[in-house]
């Protein structure tokens, strides 16, 4: 067992951390506003109903961090490691998460508005039955994730990479796919538009005239 961290409370509202060593912190139910966190590690933190507000976390790693219940208002996770974290029922509102990584966590359920997840590797991660419609998944890695009766209306879907992912029941319409390979998914009951739907066929070598 790991001998437990002496008491670290959270930063002042605008302050700058850098390469700190926070694991195992136990901030359960803290409140940060402001504060920039570069290059810190916060390896299986307690963060259980965390709130931030637009606060920064760039090259962090969270490596088993428990982050239960929450909500992050016009914050930023650049370029992070959320190896094997606990997301669930985290609020995402309004946030960055470009080039973050999340193998082996748990993001569902979970609630996403205005978030942009661009260049984030999702790689077989669980997010069948969310809410993601309008959200940015620009060159996102979402090879083998379950997105099974997802909403996906209104995404932004463009060169990202699907491959063996469930789609089984998700909605597309509307989400931007330029680039998106089609060739090799499982679309059963995946509701296409019409652009969408000469894409694929396309992709299997139809002439669309």
């Amino acid at each position: 067992m790991p001998s437990p961290r002496p008491h670290v409370g959270p930063p002042a509202a605008g302050s700058v951390v850098e390469d700190a060593d926070l694991a195992r912190v136990d901030w359960w139910g803290a409140e940060l506003d402001g504060v920039t966190f570069t290059r810190c590690r916060f390896d299986d933190a307690d963060l259980t109903e965390l709130v931030t507000r637009r606060c920064a976390f760039d090259a962090c790693v969270l490596t088993g961090v428990r982050m239960s219940g929450a909500r992050h208002h016009g914050s930023a996770f650049l370029s992070c490691r959320f190896d094997r974290a606990r997301l669930l029922d985290v609020t995402w509102d309004g946030c960055k998460l470009t080039g973050s990584q999340f193998p082996g966590a748990q993001l569902r359920p979970m609630a996403t508005t205005d978030s942009d997840w661009s260049w984030t590797s999702l790689r077989g991660v669980d997010l069948s039955g969310l809410a993601l419609a309008g959200q940015r998944f620009r060159e996102a890695d979402l090879t083998g994730a379950d997105l099974r009766e997802c909403d996906l209306t209104g995404a932004d879907l463009d060169r990202a990479r699907l491959q063996a992912a469930q789609l089984r029941g998700a909605d597309v319409r509307g989400a931007s796919t330029d680039a998106v390979d089609w060739r090799g998914l499982d679309l059963t009951g995946v509701r296409l538009d019409l652009g969408q739907a000469v894409q694929v066929a396309r992709a299997h070598g139809a002439l669309v005239d």
